[in-house]
């Protein structure tokens, strides 16, 4: 697959939810199925810092550095004895509308352009407190997500919680007439700190519908923040 863009992702923030699977079947791409940990199966609320961005190996004036938010679950594909462990957008933000509009159009996402604001503290070298804030509003009320930990970051064990939600690396799609699109991102292991408070603020019930409004309503059963890397998002291809 040929390179569509490179970035780096920063300071990701990410809230996990328990959820029954049959709210999700409904979303799932042709020929994917659901990725679990532990027999349970999680969509996650995520916010992150899009840093040095370039689009085709171009840099936009404007539009290289921003934050994005997205709601998204977890699955796999077979292909030829693999198994791609990925993700699937429920819904996108970003602040630009020329940004959301190239991911509609490029990738088949769920991509919305809202105002947005963003707060990071970060470490210093010698480790402590670490906040990751993001902000979006939405028919005139602010949304806000935000998680606060401490300590040195290390990279998760295999099999841990954190490299479930961090290490997965394709992104899939569902397209029109049944079809589905794939790409693969690449990226570094990423550390992760454990977090001391992580909360979701807000009403969501207009942007993503009643049933995920009272998901997002309750606490999270974990949350984590991956410190990032560069990343190298490829093109995508239709597999059915």
């Amino acid at each position: 697959m040929p390179v569509f863009l490179t970035a780096e992702w920063r300071y990701l923030a990410m809230l996990n939810y328990a959820v029954d699977p049959a709210l999700l079947a409904p979303l799932l791409p042709h020929g994917t199925e659901l990725d679990d940990f532990q027999g349970k199966t999680y969509v996650s609320l995520v916010g992150f810092r899009f840093e040095r961005t370039r689009l085709r190996g171009l840099w936009i004036p404007f539009h290289s550095d921003f934050d994005e938010v997205n709601l998204r679950f977890y699955i796999r594909r077979a292909v030829a004895g693999e198994v791609r462990r990925g993700v699937v957008f429920i819904r996108e933000i970003v602040p630009r509308w020329a940004i959301a509009k190239t991911a509609q159009v490029c990738f088949g996402e769920k991509y919305i352009a809202l105002p947005m604001a963003h707060k990071v503290v970060e470490p210093t070298s010698e480790g402590g407190r670490i906040q990751a804030e993001y902000r979006w509003r939405f028919g005139g009320q602010w949304n806000r997500l935000r998680a606060e930990c401490g300590g040195r970051p290390s990279i998760p064990p295999a099999g841990s919680p954190e490299a479930f939600f961090i290490e997965h690396y394709w992104g899939y799609a569902a397209q029109g007439k049944g079809g589905t699109s794939e790409y693969r991102v690449e990226h570094d292991r990423w550390r992760t700190w454990r977090v001391s408070q992580a909360s979701f603020e807000g009403d969501a019930t207009g942007l993503l519908g009643r049933e995920w409004a009272k998901c997002l309503g309750r606490a999270p059963d974990s949350a984590l923040v991956a410190e990032g890397s560069a990343v190298v998002v490829h093109s995508r291809e239709r597999t059915a």
